[in-house]
């Protein structure tokens, strides 16, 4: 097997300007690998690279197929794979455009990123990026140094994550997560703008509006969420998560809400290939 090997000029590497893609694929029903929302993931890939000015090199088709290659031939079901697109060496100027841009595609078997039972979250000293700073919409590499920050403080004080405000003292989201709470029997999530717009926070958003579940997109304080019945984190990696602590505040008494795990079941579901209604969000591997 080869070994990727790449200059110590590489552009991103000194400046963060590239973009990636958090997918999963999962052993489905019928014992076939399936990615989730594999066509929409590569849409937000190349919004995101077009956002910063970087050419992938490569057509949304080939890119798709190079994922589905990559599950077949290491023989992968449930997986999370990694696109990611920056400009390599050449020079040294903030503006990269005339280096070479560089794509790859890693996959490899991983876990629930946080678990499934209820998540202790600290509210980070830490501000998301505002609106005039970055293109909150993209997901682009050196944004994550503000996660990484926010990670390491939630950790550091004994919390599993982190949860940011926006520059107005509006909840924002997590470090790699967008965050629900439910109030009445009713979700509320922070509304698009200095937030990035999650594949699973869509997801959600859909199947509770096809069980009869009023989602409320709206700029959310942090009392909301101290006297919310449920909260719960979502993101590829974190999938559905509950949350039950906030700081010293406990969340429906520490435990996940029966809202929550209503969803986060059928969410299991859906990605299992179980629910017929949204087989269209899977692509399956041949």
């Amino acid at each position: 097997m080869g070994k990727a090997k790449f200059h110590i000029l590489t552009h991103t590497l000194h400046y963060g300007g590239g973009v990636f893609e958090g997918i999963r694929s999962y052993e489905t029903i019928d014992g076939k690998g399936a990615v989730f929302r594999l066509k929409d993931h590569i849409e937000r890939f190349f919004e995101s690279a077009k956002s910063i000015h970087l050419k992938i090199p490569f057509s949304k088709k080939e890119i798709i197929n190079g994922v589905l290659e990559i599950i077949k031939v290491n023989k992968l079901k449930d997986s999370y794979i990694r696109p990611i697109a920056f400009w390599g060496e050449g020079t040294i100027s903030l503006d990269p455009r005339k280096n070479p841009v560089n794509v790859g595609i890693i996959a490899f078997p991983f876990g629930a990123y946080l678990g499934e039972k209820p998540i202790k979250v600290l509210i980070s000293k830490y501000i998301r990026f505002q609106l005039r700073s970055v293109i909150p919409s993209a997901k682009v590499c050196g944004y994550y140094i503000n996660s990484i920050l926010a990670t390491i403080e939630a950790h550091s004080k004994g919390y599993d994550e982190a949860l940011l405000l926006d520059y107005r003292g509006f909840i924002a989201e997590g470090s790699g997560e967008n965050i629900f709470i439910v109030k009445n029997k009713k979700f509320y999530t922070p509304k698009l703008g200095n937030i990035l717009p999650g594949i699973t926070r869509d997801s959600v958003i859909k199947i509770a509006k096809d069980n009869g579940i009023k989602v409320i997109e709206k700029d959310l304080t942090l009392k909301e969420l101290f006297n919310a019945d449920e909260a719960f984190f979502t993101g590829t990696a974190a999938e559905i998560v509950p949350i039950g602590q906030v700081n010293n505040k406990l969340i429906n008494q520490g435990k996940e809400g029966e809202i929550t795990r209503f969803l986060r079941e059928t969410f299991k579901n859906i990605v299992r290939g179980k629910i017929g209604k949204y087989k269209n969000w899977l692509t399956y591997v041949k």
